[in-house]
């Protein structure tokens, strides 16, 4: 099936699935049941049947699932089973915690180079990956073949630089910066907005305590 009749929300818990499967592999759990996962994931047994499906289903009745295969299998349908070259722009300290986070080589995201446009930090390196001037970008992805551009640089700058990534063969861009970015269809792009989850967080909040309230009357 192709990946464009596959809703977002099934490919968004394809990672939380990934993530679940790969640490019962690491236990030692060499199958488990739809009904089994829903209790440790706390989603419908329903649910992961009919996300499964949409793949293929990979399980069978009265067995159920053999969980080093479904793993393997999650990981190909995210593309994990290819290497993907990253670059940073942005070198501050969110960028340099993206860079330091180790867990993205398990899944076979490189970080080949950093950017920034002040002086004092091109030439040095963040956990072992140099930092290089913004003139010199266009080469490194060349060079690097890189994949993933991931920018944690203010917005007004971030537009600025999208226009020029949209010249070069990258694929993607994972964008931390608070705007929209107007790059070709050939380009996906991921935006993560920081501050929307800690919202989404303080709604939570006074939803439940709103509930409390309610239950106290």
């Amino acid at each position: 099936m192709e990946t464009k009749e596959i809703s977002q929300a099934v490919v968004s818990r394809l990672p939380r699935y990934y993530r679940y499967l790969g640490d019962l592999k690491d236990e030692g759990v060499e199958r488990i049941s739809s009904q089994e996962l829903s209790k440790l994931m706390h989603v419908t047994a329903s649910q992961i049947r009919q996300d499964f499906n949409h793949f293929g289903g990979f399980g069978q009745q009265g067995y159920g699932y053999n969980t080093e295969y479904l793993y393997r299998e999650i990981g190909k349908i995210l593309g994990l089973d290819h290497a993907h070259n990253m670059i940073l722009i942005g070198a501050g300290n969110l960028g340099s915690a993206l860079v330091g986070y180790m867990n993205y080589r398990n899944r076979g995201f490189f970080f080949k180079a950093a950017f920034d446009v002040n002086p004092a930090k091109v030439g040095t390196d963040i956990a072992g990956i140099p930092v290089y001037a913004m003139d010199q970008m266009a080469d490194v992805i060349e060079r690097e073949k890189i994949d993933i551009v991931v920018l944690t640089i203010p917005k007004q700058e971030a537009v600025k630089v999208a226009q020029v990534l949209a010249a070069t063969p990258i694929r993607a861009i994972w964008n931390f910066a608070h705007c929209d970015l107007a790059v070709p269809d050939s380009i996906q792009v991921e935006n993560v907005h920081l501050s929307d989850s800690l919202m989404r967080l303080s709604y939570n909040i006074r939803q439940h305590e709103e509930g409390r309230r309610k239950k106290k009357q």
